[in-house]
C-alpha cells in the first residue's frame, strides 16, 4: 500500500505538526485541500447520480454501473495521491526523510518525489 499523507482529509493539522510545515507549506496545504474537495465532490456527485439513476436496474446493468462507480472511486484516489505528491515535492530534505522513516516504520510504500536539484 502507498504511504499517503491524506491531504484534504481530517489530518491536515497532524501533517502540519509532524512535518513542522512552514507558513508557505501550510498555505499550500490549505489551498490544495480545498482544490481536492472540489475535484472529489464532482466525482461524489456523479457517483450518487449514477446510483440513483440505476436503483431498479437489472443485474446486468448493475454490473456495468459498478464498473463506472469504481472508476469514480479510483479517480478520487488519484486526486489524493496527486495532492500528497504536491505537498511532498515542497518538503525540505529533512521533512521528506521524516516521511520516509514513518512510511518504513508502517511498512508502507512511500510516494517517490525527485529530490535532485537542477542547478541550470
Amino acid at each position: 500500500m502507498d504511504c499517503i499523507l491524506g491531504v484534504g482529509g481530517r489530518d491536515n493539522e497532524t501533517i502540519t505538526k509532524v512535518f513542522e510545515l512552514t507558513e508557505e507549506q501550510r498555505e499550500n496545504l490549505k489551498n490544495w485541500s480545498a482544490e481536492l474537495k472540489i475535484r472529489n465532490d464532482i466525482f461524489k456527485e456523479r457517483a450518487e447520480y449514477l446510483m440513483k439513476q440505476n436503483e431498479d436496474s437489472s443485474p446486468e446493468v448493475l454490473i456495468e454501473v459498478s464498473r463506472k462507480y469504481q472508476s469514480f472511486i479510483d479517480s478520487m484516489a488519484k486526486n489524493v495521491h496527486m495532492m500528497d505528491k504536491r505537498l511532498l515535492e515542497s518538503f525540505t530534505q529533512t521533512q521528506y526523510d521524516r516521511y520516509l522513516k514513518l512510511c518504513n516504520q508502517m511498512t508502507l510504500r512511500p510516494i517517490y518525489v525527485n529530490r535532485s536539484v537542477d542547478e541550470n
